[in-house]
């Protein structure tokens, strides 16, 4: 009888229980936050890019302003790695008057998204900003 009134152990069953789940969530907000991170990094690159690239006269001007702005300012963004990213700059195809900068990144060889049980994300991270010509 004494046996089945005997609260020792509780506290341990009860951590092997929960332990588990409260890693599950953990960890999966480390990988959608890097994810996330990510995302946040290559739109703001795009943006920026795109900023910039108003100060060229020529498509060619704009696209090398760009594209230098890209390569420049890429080591300041968390979990973007240098030699992973790809700029594309042109004028846009459906818009005559504007000018669209794309920046794509390549994260599917990141350590984060190799671990297992890591679910499959969206690969190449790719975003755009469109600016007008003249700037307005």
């Amino acid at each position: 009888m004494r046996f089945l009134s005997n609260q020792g152990g509780a506290s341990a069953v009860e951590f092997a229980i929960l332990l588990p789940a409260f890693l599950t969530i953990i960890f999966g907000i480390v990988v959608f936050g890097s994810y996330l991170t990510m995302v946040h990094g290559v739109q703001q690159l795009a943006a920026e890019a795109a900023r910039t690239s108003i100060a060229g006269l020529t498509n060619s001007e704009r696209n090398n302003l760009a594209t230098s702005y890209v390569t420049t300012n890429v080591a300041g963004y968390p979990l973007l790695e240098p030699a992973k990213v790809n700029v594309i700059a042109a004028p846009s195809g459906s818009d005559p008057n504007v000018y669209v900068v794309t920046v794509q990144y390549d994260a599917s060889s990141n350590f984060i998204f190799t671990l297992p049980f890591t679910p499959p994300m969206p690969f190449p991270i790719t975003r755009s900003a469109v600016i007008p010509y003249g700037g307005f």
